[in-house]
């Protein structure tokens, strides 16, 4: 199954309830606005709650469509979904053909809540340019609202000539793909063997589920804290359902490598001047979690998080916006509190020992935390 890259002018529905609820809003997992009742609501609205409605999906070419993905309307406060659904496909958008399950036309079990996706196989598949959603039943104290996927790969077109000239390439021997957790060690180890003068890899720890999370360090003297060089460290991954970061971060470093090897001037210098540390992945937990349902299945939020809930990208620690802000607004003379800054568990113990003083008669004072 491949994207079909479907506009917002591909999408068309029998009726709305306004145009923030339009056709346009029926995406899988797109969310409502900050404010709902807006331009950004959070699923298609049928205009009337009866079982003539459609949302329908104009591919703009012949696809094998194979199925459908749908999911409720995203909202705080209202509860909308379809339960059961008939499916309809037609090559002119005028004669149209149900799915049917034997002789009989096929009912596809929808939603029994608002955010859970249900992927419904068709029973074969399909060739059409055209697929239309036709709602059966909802639930009762909500409305006809819907978001949706169709799974579908589209057929080579014998009459255009330029059917690939959109399609984008490159010239450059980099590893264009999405990469496990064991692909991606595999291609540091690889990087690493290629350029083991200007790179270093090593773990800053282990997550939840004990995968390491490595870093490939880039520099002329790997190891070595240089006076005056300055560091940058880079990291992705921090919502592991999130993907692009880490694989921009594996192309970066396969990039340096070979330029450095063939001598691009300007990498050159960015080595020697610089100490560059990439992580790739640091929640790779969520990427296995999100990976193994698949993006659509998954939702928006399946892997987001680590394991024990933590949105890494929001609750990093912050050392620095609060002493900033209140040196602005000259809230204290001299220090400012920061919750942020970590403490060790340890620290809190009864017995703990923050500072040990030895004398010529080996008296020691300890200052205990209470």
């Amino acid at each position: 199954n491949g994207t079909l890259k479907i506009t917002d002018f591909q999408l068309h529905a029998s009726t709305v309830k306004r145009y923030g609820l339009g056709a346009h809003r029926g995406r899988l997992n797109i969310q409502a606005g900050v404010n709902e009742n807006d331009f950004y609501d959070g699923a298609w609205c049928a205009g009337r709650n009866d079982p003539y409605q459609w949302i329908e999906v104009d591919a703009r070419r012949l696809t094998k469509f194979t199925g459908i993905i749908t999911q409720g309307r995203n909202s705080l406060w209202l509860s909308d979904w379809v339960t059961s659904y008939k499916v309809m496909v037609s090559n002119d958008s005028h004669a149209w053909i149900t799915v049917k399950n034997g002789s009989g036309n096929m009912i596809f079990e929808g939603n029994s809540e608002k955010e859970i996706p249900v992927l419904n196989e068709l029973p074969v598949p399909i060739v059409a340019r055209y697929i239309r959603i036709n709602p059966r039943s909802w639930y009762e104290e909500g409305s006809i609202c819907m978001r949706l996927e169709i799974l579908g790969c589209p057929l080579p077109d014998p009459n255009n000539y330029y059917h690939r000239r959109n399609e984008m390439t490159t010239t450059d021997d980099l590893d264009f793909k999405h990469h496990s957790y064991k692909e991606m060690r595999q291609l540091m180890k690889v990087v690493n063997e290629m350029c083991p003068n200007i790179t270093r890899i090593y773990n800053i720890g282990k997550s939840h589920q004990g995968l390491k999370l490595y870093a490939v360090e880039i520099s002329d003297n790997p190891g070595e804290h240089e006076v005056g060089e300055p560091e940058f460290r880079y990291i992705a991954g921090a919502h592991g359902n999130e993907v692009l970061g880490r694989e921009l971060m594996l192309l970066l470093m396969q990039f340096m490598c070979q330029e450095y090897l063939a001598g691009n001037p300007r990498i050159t210098r960015l080595i020697e001047d610089t100490r560059i540390h990439l992580l790739p992945s640091i929640n790779p937990d969520g990427y296995e979690m999100a990976y193994e349902v698949g993006s659509e299945l998954g939702g928006w939020s399946l892997g987001r998080w680590t394991q024990d809930g933590i949105d890494i990208n929001n609750n990093f620690p912050d050392l620095n916006t609060m002493l900033w802000e209140a040196e602005d607004r000259k809230k204290f003379q001299r220090k400012v509190p920061n919750h942020h800054i970590p403490i060790p568990e340890w620290y809190l113990s009864e017995n703990a020992t923050v500072s040990t003083n030895s004398s010529r008669e080996k008296r020691r004072d300890k200052r205990r935390v209470g």
